[in-house]
């Protein structure tokens, strides 16, 4: 019997790069994805032809209340349990701090923190004994971001969460930890100007972005190894060392 991998914002960048570490290994794939349909059913075909496994895809909005019903109700009337559950869906807000409205603010809180919270809640009990549960942090939610106050503040918090949820989570036998990216060569990096993009590389040691592929072994190595528990691991090439 093929293993289950939910993955949230799993048809794009980090989520889509896991999605295929996932896939290659064996785990058929449930992604959720935003608003773009089109995108989706892209990856879809894409990591069903490359990975031979099944993929499905729903349509979850992580702003929308709603959307934790859609995804929940999806695994119970596919009957679906799952080993490993991604929470990679995320947000920003980059207003700048003069002009950051509370809405704003509260919008990025609700998509990075408390949807994840209240999606696993709903979805505990479709997840085998000895699951695991991972999160994506963020390395500005350990150093300071410039540009963000509310990601980096909210990825703070889901730091702090991985680490709480573990005596939460013992009672169900599910492990969970995150993994802190720093800078990764996903699509939103690729669009920013190339002196942004030196100046990132001049601060880190290996004097280069994290290759998607790269970060996505370091889920698949949290989801199966079972001995992590309650970790945030970092991965951002020894920025700031240089």
């Amino acid at each position: 019997m093929k293993k289950y991998a939910l993955i949230t914002g799993g048809t794009k960048g980090i989520g889509k790069a896991v999605a295929l570490c996932l896939g290659k290994a064996g785990y058929n794939l449930l992604l959720t994805y935003a608003t773009d349909s089109v995108l989706a059913e892209e990856t879809q075909k894409e990591l069903s032809g490359l990975c031979g496994v099944k993929v499905s895809v729903v349509q979850a909005d992580i702003t929308q209340r709603v959307a934790i019903g859609v995804i929940a109700d999806y695994l119970t009337t596919h009957d679906l349990l799952l080993d490993a559950v991604v929470m990679n869906a995320g947000l920003t807000c980059r207003d700048p701090f003069e002009q950051m409205t509370m809405e704003s603010w509260e919008k990025v809180f609700f998509g990075n923190v408390h949807f994840p919270v209240f999606l696993l809640q709903r979805i505990i009990q479709q997840i085998k004994k000895e699951g695991s549960v991972v999160f994506t942090g963020s390395l500005m939610g350990i150093q300071p971001h410039s540009v963000s106050l509310a990601y980096g503040v909210t990825k703070g918090a889901v730091h702090s969460l991985v680490k709480n949820l573990v005596k939460f989570l013992e009672p169900y036998d599910v492990r969970v930890n995150g993994v802190a990216p720093g800078f990764v060569d996903t699509e939103w990096q690729k669009t920013k100007p190339a002196e942004i993009r030196r100046n990132i590389e001049n601060k880190t040691s290996l004097g280069r972005f994290c290759e998607p592929e790269e970060l996505a072994e370091v889920y698949k190595m949290l989801i199966e190894n079972k001995y992590f528990n309650g970790e945030i691991v970092v991965v951002d090439g020894g920025y700031l060392y240089k």
